[in-house]
């Protein structure tokens, strides 16, 4: 994503409302598709970027569309470099330090706080899980050091308790290489 881009996502509980919901955000809003799929356990997934103004217009369709089947959304106007990296899985990890870990209960959630996280403190973001084979819950795992992962993480963490979503925060200083060695 370019500097200046936005990216919104419309999150629901319903895989044809998912394709309808895609095609209604594309149609009437000048957005790029950027991911669109279906997510454990049976719920779909629309994340579009743009310019903000377009973004927020193509989220706005999606959750009329999408009305009481819709779980949750977001728009992210300038969205940091390093988020879509992590959600891809190709950040690379060249030392661990401390491990934050911030689970949700949904992926638009997680991903807002990984977001929001890696702008407040000087953090490296591992990898944003996007509920595939965990129940529909999302994860997202950085790293840094053990002040920075703290206070990132309860950013992130402040985030998604707002929406009443989050499962677990954690922060492990120095942790044992082998329990990341399956997602780096």
């Amino acid at each position: 994503m370019k500097n200046g881009s936005a990216i919104g996502i419309v999150e629901t509980s319903s895989i044809a409302k998912g394709f309808e919901i895609a095609d209604s955000m594309l149609k009437t809003a000048n957005v790029r598709m950027v991911v669109n799929r279906t997510i454990c356990p049976g719920k779909y997934m629309v994340l579009v970027g743009g310019e903000v103004d377009a973004v927020n217009s193509g989220v706005e369709v999606g959750l009329e569309v999408g009305a009481h089947t819709v779980v949750d959304s977001f728009v992210i106007p300038n969205l940091h470099p390093a988020v879509f990296p992590a959600i891809s899985g190709v950040s690379h990890l060249p030392k661990l330090k401390s491990l934050g870990v911030i689970e949700a209960f949904s992926v638009a959630s997680v991903i807002e706080a990984a977001d929001a996280a890696v702008k407040a403190t000087q953090v490296q973001l591992i990898t944003i899980n996007l509920a595939m084979a965990i129940g529909g819950k999302g994860w997202v795992s950085m790293t840094g050091d053990v002040a920075s992962v703290a206070e990132a993480v309860e950013v992130g963490a402040a985030v998604i308790e707002r929406k009443g979503l989050l499962v677990e925060k954690v922060v492990i200083p120095a942790p044992r290489p082998e329990i990341v060695a399956e997602f780096i």
